[in-house]
């Protein structure tokens, strides 16, 4: 049976890719849509980045772009290396390259331009990496670094009491265009949570690979998830992010 799984904030982290990918028997059947953030954090964002690019060319996909890719973009544009980058996580994205052909490096960089800001499906569910702010959604988002930067959407809906209907006043608006929203960037481990989180009509599937936690998968319709191992038992000599950025 054909599914639509969405995957979380990967950060690097090939290893655990490859091992929720596995779990969670994904088939070229499946859909996949991944919320972004594929490189910087864990030692093996080349490696992810080329892998994608393979598995576009064989199965049903749609990559949407977080702010770490923007980052990785704007380097393999410009040669941006920003210090807030680099402290973020690109200093391991940067050495990941150092081997590779500038013609290899222009092909990933056209991989990450084709990346999408959001998706909006058949029934009428948002897959973003972070949120927007504009109350008649990020169609008509102003600014649009929100797709990659904004929390008040998630932030919202962790704040918000539990018994407040969908059919209150005082539901947010932004909420309610949407039959559900899947998002990504803020992980999950700051509730003390190393699940995918659901507050409102808003699933977070950044299960903080880049840091402590694992990578997760879930299929979209039956909220059935996947997790891999924690990411430091699967890169032991390695130290992974300090900050969520």
């Amino acid at each position: 049976m054909k599914r639509t799984l969405a995957i979380g904030d990967i950060h690097g982290g090939f290893k655990a890719l490859k091992q929720i990918l596995e779990r969670a028997d994904v088939t070229e059947n499946d859909t996949l849509i991944f919320l972004g953030d594929y490189v910087d954090g864990w030692c093996e964002s080349s490696e992810i980045i080329r892998f994608l690019m393979e598995l576009s060319q064989r199965q049903e996909r749609i990559f949407i772009k977080g702010n770490h890719d923007a980052w990785c973009e704007d380097w393999l544009s410009f040669g941006k290396n920003e210090d807030v980058w680099l402290f973020n996580g690109g200093k391991s994205t940067v050495e990941g390259y150092s081997d590779y052909s500038l013609q290899d490096m222009d092909l990933h960089l056209e991989f990450f331009q084709r990346m999408k800001n959001y998706h909006i499906d058949e029934d009428n569910r948002l897959f973003i990496h972070a949120g927007y702010s504009s109350m008649h959604g990020p169609e008509k988002e102003v600014y649009t670094s929100n797709y990659r930067w904004d929390r008040t959407l998630w932030e919202t809906a962790v704040a918000m009491d539990k018994k407040l209907s969908r059919n209150s006043e005082l539901y947010p608006k932004r909420f309610l265009l949407y039959k559900e929203i899947f998002i990504g960037h803020t992980p999950t481990l700051h509730l003390g949570i190393k699940e995918p989180v659901n507050k409102a009509n808003i699933w977070n599937l950044d299960t903080g690979a880049a840091f402590t936690g694992a990578l997760s998968i879930m299929d979209v319709d039956t909220k059935k998830f996947w997790q891999s191992d924690p990411l430091p038992s699967l890169y032991p000599d390695e130290k992974g992010r300090n900050n969520y950025l």
